[in-house]
């Protein structure tokens, strides 16, 4: 996405001037210290640093688990700061979907039924809609054939679509993955690097937060932490195509 193209679409998420500061006994820690940019609509965007850059303390701040000492962060239109605990909660579960190392699957439960459970907190939703909704999410991911398998029944890069397919489900405004390839092997890693660009390519509002500076290849965008601050935010003028580095591994061969 070129700048031009990034001025005429939506903002979703705006960090202005965020500090995060935290207390270690008689020392103060300035994790962010003032970080401010904008992440448009329709944007890939990889999160990197290294340990101690502030990484995860801006990951908690763009997931609404918790909240700037100084700053504003609008996620979607709406101010973050100044909400209370459950206010936030509601956010996060309506606007973030969210994707994990550890994919965070509940255990002896059904594809289907980890993928309802964003859906579970909202009232709104019927019993039969959560069904429907977390089919479709799970057949969009390409496990259609598993939806009442159960997580024990399923590969890693099983259980890590069936974790895209519950962030995807409440239809969220932004789709925040953590580190979502680290616990994979190679191949597996760039079946859901194509995943991703797919979801890309049809407008989802993605963040990647990782430590692999190899992935910033396969976003539109790089955003890149040191200190607490940003070292660099660059768009990407040649997304690599993840598929095609997929199509270039070796096939593995079996024992």
């Amino acid at each position: 996405m070129s700048q031009s193209e990034q001025a005429r679409r939506k903002v979703v998420i705006e960090l202005q001037n965020v500090k995060r500061n935290f207390q270690v006994g008689d020392e103060t820690v300035h994790a962010l210290r003032g970080v401010s940019f904008k992440i448009h609509e329709g944007e890939f965007v990889t999160i990197m640093g290294t340990s101690g850059s502030g990484k995860s303390t801006l990951l908690n701040q763009l997931g609404c688990l918790d909240t700037p000492t100084s700053g504003e962060y609008l996620l979607d239109g709406v101010s973050v700061r100044r909400m209370r605990r459950r206010e936030r909660a509601v956010l996060r579960n309506r606007k973030i979907g969210f994707v994990f190392q550890n994919y965070n699957l509940l255990p002896k439960t059904t594809a289907v039924e980890n993928v309802e459970l964003p859906l579970m907190y909202n009232a709104a939703v019927s019993a039969a809609q959560r069904r429907e909704r977390s089919i479709k999410a799970l057949q969009m991911v390409g496990l259609g054939d598993r939806l009442y398998h159960k997580s024990n029944q399923m590969s890693g890069g099983q259980m890590q679509r069936v974790a895209i397919a519950r962030a995807l489900v409440n239809d969220p405004a932004v789709i925040l993955a953590d580190e979502a390839t680290g616990n994979l092997d190679t191949r597996t890693s760039f079946e859901i690097l194509v995943l991703f660009q797919q979801l890309h390519r049809a407008g989802r509002t993605i963040i990647f937060v990782t430590h692999n500076p190899e992935l910033a290849l396969y976003s539109s965008r790089n955003i890149v932490l040191r200190d607490g601050q940003i070292k660099e935010d660059v768009l990407n003028p040649q997304v690599q195509s993840a598929a095609e580095a997929l199509a270039q591994l070796p096939v593995p061969v079996d024992d």
